[in-house]
């Protein structure tokens, strides 16, 4: 067989390029859906979801690589002429699911990729390939387009390959013609040769099927932002005597071996300090909001019974003194996440300019000490958890 298209046959390369993108397609399809409609209410579910997911998004990227080989190659090929060249219609719906294929077969797995890239955590791509994508910076406002996009591209998918498949069926039942033949492997040949006129309608067409389709999308709201289903939690404002003027307080873990780094929207702290004093400096009183976590693709997992359980552990608080420690400063007392009170010492840098000081510091937690992700191994979701705090403040006491 040869390798090569003719005017009357597909040589073996296409007909190759072609059954594997089918194979994948048949198995990227449900397999998504299977893992979207996977629950995640405890350790072991969200361990199985991640895990199909990855497979998902892997056989997306291929896809992906197969489609493009595809397109190259079919660009460099002649292709066989249809076997009812008459047919004007016929063959203006032949053309037009062809370019919706070849389009959705980039489009799909190029947003869910994009997807991937700009969101933080969950299921990554199995290939040695990294999980980042040059130019996509991490945003979720990004994140939340491209998923939009990926789904609407695969119900057009969808669409166009169920008229593939129709009209593969007609040409060999009805019309009884080696149209189907003539794309499996073997050397069936047949048509005349002749080339029918080229047109750019289908082209048009195409795109306008993608329009109307986004359109629709837009219109069942798959692009507004949907917010945590998570109790937002209204913290009390706080006497202290250093206002935080702008600060982060940042989580980074790691599941399934990438870092996935999320905070916490909603804190306060009341401070006191004074570095004048000897031993004690003074004191701080930090309550977080549970529910104002952001953590990537993860975030509403974390919300969950198993992991911080916002719905019944909704704040946090971490209570201590404040010593110098060399030319640091250490903050010792304890933490308390879902009801679990445990001693811990944050060291940090303090740089004062007057009235005005910046603070940063770091410690690591052992998740399974507050009884976070019970259940889920280490390789699943890492035992520990680093934290970041940085802050700005100014020194006077906050407006009651």
């Amino acid at each position: 067989m040869s390798l090569t298209n003719t005017a009357t046959r597909y040589g073996s390369v296409a007909k190759t390029l072609h059954w594997l993108t089918a194979l994948l397609i048949l198995a990227l399809i449900p397999s998504g859906i299977i893992a979207n409609g996977l629950p995640y209410d405890t350790p072991e579910a969200l361990a199985q979801k991640a895990q199909l997911f990855s497979i998902h998004k892997t056989m997306g990227v291929v896809l992906f690589g197969v489609a493009v080989l595809r397109i190259l190659w079919a660009l460099t090929q002649t292709k066989p002429t249809p076997l009812h060249p008459t047919r004007r219609g016929e063959q203006f719906l032949a053309a037009t699911a062809h370019w919706l294929l070849y389009g959705s077969l980039v489009l799909v797995p190029l947003t869910g990729w994009i997807h991937h890239a700009s969101t933080e955590g969950f299921a990554p791509i199995l290939l040695p390939i990294g999980q980042d994508l040059p130019l996509v910076p991490k945003s979720e406002a990004l994140a939340g387009v491209t998923a939009s996009l990926h789904i609407i591209f695969e119900r057009v998918l969808v669409v166009a390959l169920l008229l593939h498949i129709v009209g593969a069926l007609k040409h060999h039942f009805i019309d009884r013609d080696a149209t189907l033949k003539r794309m499996w492997f073997g050397w069936t040949e047949a048509g005349a040769g002749v080339k029918p006129a080229s047109t750019s309608a289908p082209i048009y067409a195409a795109v306008a099927a993608w329009a109307v389709a986004i359109g629709i999308g837009a219109s069942l709201g798959l692009f507004e932002k949907h917010e945590s289903t998570a109790v937002a939690v209204a913290l009390a404002e706080v006497d202290s005597d250093w206002t935080v003027e702008t600060g982060e307080l940042a989580i980074t873990v790691k599941q399934l071996g990438s870092d996935v780094r999320g905070s916490f929207a909603d804190w306060t702290a009341a401070i006191t300090f004074d570095e004048t004093t000897e031993g004690v400096m003074g004191d701080v009183d930090v309550t977080i909001a549970i529910p104002s976590l952001t953590l990537g693709s993860v975030t509403a997992q974390a919300m969950g019974a198993d992991f911080f359980n916002a719905s019944e552990h909704p704040t946090a608080s971490f209570v201590a003194d404040i010593t110098r420690d060399g030319d640091a400063f250490l903050a010792t007392g304890s933490l308390t996440i879902k009801g679990t009170l445990i001693p811990v010492a944050l060291p940090f840098a303090l740089s004062l300019d007057g009235d005005q000081a910046e603070m940063s510091g770091q410690l690591t937690l052992d998740r399974r000490d507050f009884g976070i992700g019970t259940g889920t191994d280490e390789g699943s979701l890492g035992f520990s958890v680093v934290v970041d705090v940085t802050l700005s403040a100014t020194r006077g006491a906050s407006e009651p």
